[in-house]
């Protein structure tokens, strides 16, 4: 497929004339500053980041109706952010609704965009066309030029307030829009961009859009970097770049795509030795998360392809099929469609509701994944080889499931030998602390509240899950003691429902061996339990890595400059006194007391939740970390030895 092929296709019977007309009001700004969180999903670190991705939406906007094909993010100097593209420049005639600019009503009215009339754009994604003004709205100033008809346009804003009307600043010979902000340090927690955290979402939207170029800039002193990204083969350097640190089955990404009417959708797919299903799915380059149609369409099409391929070939026997999860492992899958009238499920679009795009995806996957079938039988033996070991590693799985099942509290059996449960039932007001090792353990259950807390130690050497299939993982001794206490079950039977205890806490030494215990679980978990991790059950305990004492007074401390400053308080204005400081090598050193003063009691306590801000990341992670191929666990350790100097406290 040509460089812009997949762009141009998605500008489909779009005006020119792109003028305040086509820019429509559907209601005001006033609740924004007053509960940012429902436009922006939180005044933390990803509602921060968030105002870029608002504003960079309307250059894709641009993109998608093919107007645009440079975009440019820069963090500035002073942590401000600039978005630069060469669009066609948002229009600055009289909007008639208001008798004002169009440019003032996009920045000061909420849902006033080109996205409603139908006129401004086919295809949009974007926060259902509240960008810019919000953005606005939450910025300690804004400032917007606009480059078009020959002329600069600007405005002035402040905290959604105009400080300069729309005024002539210059003259120009190209057109697009430039957009300088200031998030409000009056809402936000922080006002630190990352620069890691753009170039993520950024390179995403390179993936999605083949052929646009988009460069970050981070021109911060002592942080200087950037990124051009622009990728001719979409969504199938997509798949590649998923598929990096895994050994793939077959070399070529299998790419179909098609379109009717104003919809389009393109898929890339490629299989890897692994045990893992990786889809992402997008819609108008929203991610969705939960799925939708359009993964439901081409779930069902692969499934029914393999099928009818195994019969054709004889591969499989006319009463045998394979299911739906055999053809997905090891599968990375890349699902992008675009369409005129997306209908989100919620406000944060995690689910794609539109019913014709799952007959779109479920016809071009059926007609096109046949076609590559036939065509590339060794490909398609293969495939379908891996879905046939998975089809006979999943009935183990089964009974290894059922065995589990009957073992648990639901079939009437006891919980694990080694699991100290707690008194209350109430789920949401327990916690287990999963902990490594039985002298630790001891200490734990000594220590604990039993009341509300319950110890599980876990001994011996745990089963790396990422070189593992799931009957394999069902049956294992060491990881069985936790599925049962936990409750949930495990892998597509998971329910969070189910779960006794609303804080998992995992308490491992503060060393080598406890960061790789905590991988471990960690791994378990994402691959196993993941809604475990998504919806907030999963904790790390921080215990303390040194004791000071001076005569009977004892203090801990949690790293080597909170020791240096409780030392220096401990001497006062004595500095000739002798403080006695030791590491702890372990919780197990720990006397009960000691534990839960420092580690157990939620006073007193440090507790660090797990989060999937990126799924796509900790993905790669998990993979790098604690898969077969050495290479790029080898980098990994090379690139990031330097932040783990201290590691082994």
């Amino acid at each position: 497929m040509a460089e812009n092929e997949i762009l141009q296709s998605t500008a489909v019977d779009v005006k020119n004339e792109y003028d305040a007309s086509e820019i429509q009001v559907l209601e005001g700004l006033e609740a924004v500053r007053k509960r940012p969180g429902m436009y922006i999903g939180s005044t933390s670190a990803s509602g921060l980041h968030h105002l870029v991705y608002e504003i960079v939406d309307n250059a894709i906007d641009e993109a998608l109706a093919g107007y645009c094909t440079d975009i440019q993010i820069l963090i500035n100097p002073d942590n401000t952010i600039t978005v630069v593209d060469n669009g066609r420049g948002i229009p600055v005639d009289t909007q008639s609704q208001t008798g004002k600019p169009a440019l003032e009503v996009v920045y000061t009215v909420l849902h006033a965009g080109g996205k409603f009339g139908g006129g401004g754009y086919k295809v949009s994604g974007g926060l259902h066309g509240v960008g810019a003004s919000v953005v606005n709205a939450l910025s300690e100033w804004l400032t917007v030029q606009v480059h078009r008809d020959g002329n600069i346009y600007e405005m002035r804003f402040s905290r959604g307030q105009i400080t300069q009307e729309m005024k002539i600043v210059g003259a120009t010979d190209h057109t697009g829009t430039t957009v300088t902000f200031k998030p409000d340090h009056e809402i936000f927690e922080e006002t630190v961009y990352n620069y890691e955290t753009l170039h993520t979402r950024m390179r995403e939207e390179a993936f999605l859009n083949a052929g646009l170029r988009i460069q970050l800039v981070d021109q911060r002193p002592g942080e200087e970097q950037e990124d051009n990204m622009c990728y001719a083969g979409g969504i199938r350097e997509f798949v590649t770049w998923l598929n990096k640190n895994k050994d793939v089955l077959h070399n070529d990404v299998i790419y179909m795509a098609g379109q009717k009417d104003d919809s389009m959708a393109e898929i890339a797919l490629q299989y890897n030795d692994g045990y893992n299903e990786t889809i992402l799915s997008f819609a108008n380059n929203v991610h969705t998360p939960e799925g939708g149609m359009h993964e439901e369409g081409f779930k069902r099409a692969i499934t029914t392809v393999l099928n009818n391929y195994g019969h054709k070939i004889k591969m499989l026997k006319d009463d045998e099929k394979v299911s739906g999860e055999d053809c997905r492992e090891g599968l990375t899958c890349v699902l992008s469609v675009k369409l005129t009238d997306a209908q989100f499920e919620g406000q944060t679009k995690a689910k794609l509701g539109n019913s014709e795009i799952r007959t779109l995806v479920n016809t071009i996957v059926s007609d096109k994944l046949d076609t590559f079938l036939e065509e590339n039988p060794q490909v398609g033996r293969m495939i379908l080889d891996k879905a046939l070991t998975a089809n006979r590693a999943r009935e183990a799985a089964k009974k290894a499931r059922e065995s589990i099942r009957r073992k648990t509290a639901l079939g009437g059996a006891a919980m694990p030998d080694k699991l100290r449960d707690c008194n209350e039932n109430n789920p949401e007001l327990t916690e287990i602390y999963i902990v490594e090792g039985d002298s630790a353990g001891g200490s734990a259950t000594q220590g604990r509240d039993s009341r509300f807390q319950a110890i599980l130690p876990l001994w011996g050497k745990m089963l790396n899950v990422e070189k593992a299939r799931a009957d394999k993982v069902y049956g294992n001794d060491k990881l069985q003691p936790v599925i049962t206490a936990l409750g949930g079950g495990i892998g597509e039977e998971f329910d969070s429902s189910k779960l006794r205890y609303h804080k998992v806490i995992i308490m491992a030494d503060a060393d080598v061996d406890g960061s790789h215990i905590r991988t471990l679980l960690l791994t378990f978990f994402f691959r196993f339990m993941r809604p475990l991790i998504e919806e907030g059950y999963v904790y790390s305990a921080v215990p303390p890595l040194y004791k000071l004492s001076r005569g009977k007074t004892t203090r801990v401390a949690f790293s080597d400059e909170e020791r240096d400053c409780i030392s220096s308080e401990m001497r006062g204005d004595n500095p000739n006194t002798k403080i006695d400081i030791s590491r702890f090598k372990g919780l197990g050193e720990m006397n009960p007391h000691e534990l839960w003063e420092t580690t157990m009691d939620p006073e007193k306590r440090t507790l660090r939740r797990i989060t999937l801000d990126d799924a796509v990341k900790a993905d790669e992670t998990f993979t790098i970390l604690m898969g077969e191929k050495v290479e790029p666990r080898k980098e990994f350790i090379e690139k990031n030895a330097r932040y783990a100097v201290n590691l082994d406290y």
